[in-house]
């Protein structure tokens, strides 16, 4: 499958919200010391929203989550609340909260990434900075060339969330 384009971000905010919209595929790199650029488009939304207060955390599919503070705390609250006797709801809890870490975009506009969180997602030198709305997901370069084309590639079943049924693409 032939490379598909990098989508670029327009300056955007949620019309509901207020918040911060973020939007597009980025190639970035990480340096020698785990840290890498937020990309200039990003990093005045990022100062407004939590002046660059940033927390990384972990997701299942072995990628980093990036949120700006004030959006990671409101989900923190969400999943601490979450049933302890579930086990499902502890692994989640445990992984996620158990992995996120505050960081903050310095006077570069960069983040520093732990090398814990960089060993959970594989990330070496080149990445990929998606944005997914209120959050970024940040994927090892490779990672994400495979599992975009698997994703691209696999036949609908049918069968989406009601949330989705309305919605036209």
């Amino acid at each position: 499958m032939g490379s598909l384009p990098v989508f670029r971000a327009r300056r955007a905010k949620s019309a509901a919200s207020g918040q911060a919209v973020f939007r597009g595929a980025t190639k970035v790199t990480l340096d020698a010391k785990g840290r890498v650029a937020i990309p200039t488009r990003y990093r005045e939304r990022l100062s407004a929203r939590c002046d660059g207060q940033i927390v990384v955390t972990v997701d299942k599919d072995h990628c980093l989550l990036v949120y700006p503070l004030p959006d990671w705390e409101d989900l923190e609250r969400k999943l601490v609340r979450l049933p302890s006797m579930n086990k499902a709801a502890r692994r989640i809890v445990r992984i996620m909260v158990g992995y996120a870490t505050e960081v903050d975009m310095d006077g570069s506009g960069r983040i520093l990434v732990s090398k814990e969180l960089r060993e959970f997602a594989s990330l070496e030198k080149q990445a990929m900075l998606i944005g997914q709305g209120n959050k970024f997901e940040l994927w090892d370069e490779a990672t994400w060339n495979e599992k975009r084309d698997a994703w691209l590639s696999q036949d609908d079943d049918g069968e989406l969330p009601p949330d989705l049924e309305s919605i036209a693409f």
